[in-house]
């Protein structure tokens, strides 16, 4: 779609001096108020190391065989030191944050001193909410019943589950030691703890047919957790799943059978009254809904701590951390910050991942858009969006467009269109 600016006739005069613009009776008290208030923030802790390397990860990573080894010591120093200059240098304690996220890797490895350091430095240095929502994922292998009551005694009060299968072969297949027992087991601790559980499934894994995927899917929604997460397996070139393929000693199934794995999971996820809050999250009647993608998708500023980890400021733009270790380390222990490169986003490319990433969250608010971006998205992209309904993917209203149930089947799909068509623009 092409934009253009038609110019009306104004004879040339020299009166009306131009003082500023918008002119001052557009100016509100209500605007006062909105740039006074604390903007929230997200802040993601990378953990970087594993005890067992999955065949589809394509993430960076450290194996490790415990978590007596001097690099996690070393490494939680890092993160802390980090924690302290990028506060200072960003000003990120004049923001309150609403969420942490300690992702990974598996940051069910740290000991409980590792994870009472990092705590307690973020605590220090930034203004953190007394109702924030805390995240740690963990996985069957290295939660522990003492490790649950850790997460428990550091008010973690949501603990994501990297389940993937519980089909034992397929998990095998995978790389990983987990067992169909051992992720129960590890769901009944994670549970036991009071935190909201989430658990993680791929579709589309080696060796997963239909019946062992409605076996996973059987047996995830008998657990009766809140939150229950599908995400498609994606095949990276840099994964022991990628050789496989490429040796021939490995098949996966088709995209046809996945499309028809996740349809299936959607189809018994609302029989058993779990709703998208997001095009890949299931949670029971729509509730439990997760702050950090959420506060990420719509815009709002994330910080990501650790070796590769990235995030988003609005008066910067996007930045991301160096994924080599010693080099993180290096950096930070020289106090410099240990960004390896950023994005700066005009105008255009907000809208862009505007639209994207919140088409995510199956919901797309068109009034909040325009007053974002200054443009109606139903007037820029109106044929878009009027092909995307016909075509059963979205439902539109005055307030917004939202994701049909084969809208959110096909994930990121509608987002892509509409992108295509802001790309279009000049």
């Amino acid at each position: 779609m092409n934009i253009k600016a038609e110019e009306s006739y104004v004879e040339p005069s020299r009166k009306g001096f131009v003082t500023n613009y918008p002119s001052f009776q557009y100016w509100k008290k209500s605007a006062v108020e909105e740039m006074l208030t604390e903007k929230p923030i997200s802040v993601y802790v990378h953990i970087p190391f594993c005890i067992q390397r999955c065949a589809y990860c394509y993430y960076r990573t450290i194996t490790l065989k415990g978590s007596e080894r001097p690099e996690i010591d070393r490494y939680v120093d890092a993160v802390c030191r980090e924690i302290e200059i990028a506060a200072k240098r960003f000003h990120l304690k004049d923001k309150h944050v609403v969420s942490i996220y300690f992702g990974g890797g598996t940051p069910t490895l740290l000991k409980e001193g590792h994870l009472s350091k990092i705590i307690e430095c973020l605590h220090e240095n930034l203004s953190i909410d007394d109702e924030h929502e805390f995240t740690v994922e963990a996985e069957p292998v290295t939660l522990t019943e003492k490790k649950a009551d850790i997460l428990k005694k550091f008010d973690v009060n949501r603990i994501s589950l990297g389940i993937q299968s519980f089909c034992d072969e397929v998990v095998k297949l995978s790389g990983r030691k987990d067992t169909e027992k051992k992720a129960l087991k590890a769901i009944e601790m994670a549970k036991a703890t009071g935190a909201v559980v989430n658990i993680d499934l791929l579709s589309g894994l080696a060796g997963d047919t239909q019946e062992t995927w409605a076996d996973t899917i059987k047996r995830a929604l008998s657990t009766n957790i809140e939150s229950i997460t599908v995400y498609k397996m994606e095949l990276y070139a840099n994964t022991a799943y990628s050789a496989g393929v490429r040796k021939k000693t490995l098949e996966l199934p088709s995209d046809a059978q996945e499309i028809e794995f996740m349809r299936y999971a959607i189809e018994q996820f609302e029989q058993a009254q779990y709703f998208p809050w997001s095009s890949f999250t299931f949670t029971k009647m729509g509730h439990y809904v997760h702050t950090y993608p959420i506060n990420m998708f719509r815009g709002n500023d994330y910080y990501g701590f650790g070796a590769s980890a990235f995030g988003f400021l609005g008066d910067y733009g996007l930045l991301q951390n160096t994924n080599d270790l010693e080099r993180y380390v290096a950096a930070v222990e020289a106090n410099e910050l240990p960004l390896s490169r950023g994005y700066q986003l005009t105008s255009l490319e907000r809208m862009i991942r505007n639209v994207a990433l919140e088409m995510k969250l199956v919901r797309l608010d068109l009034k909040e858009f325009q007053r974002k971006h200054g443009f109606k998205l139903d007037s820029l992209c109106a044929s878009t969006i009027k092909q995307l309904e016909l075509e059963g993917f979205i439902s539109t209203s005055e307030k917004e467009i939202e994701l049909t149930s084969k809208g959110i089947l096909y994930g990121d799909y509608v987002g892509k269109r509409l992108t295509r068509c802001l790309m279009e623009m000049s």
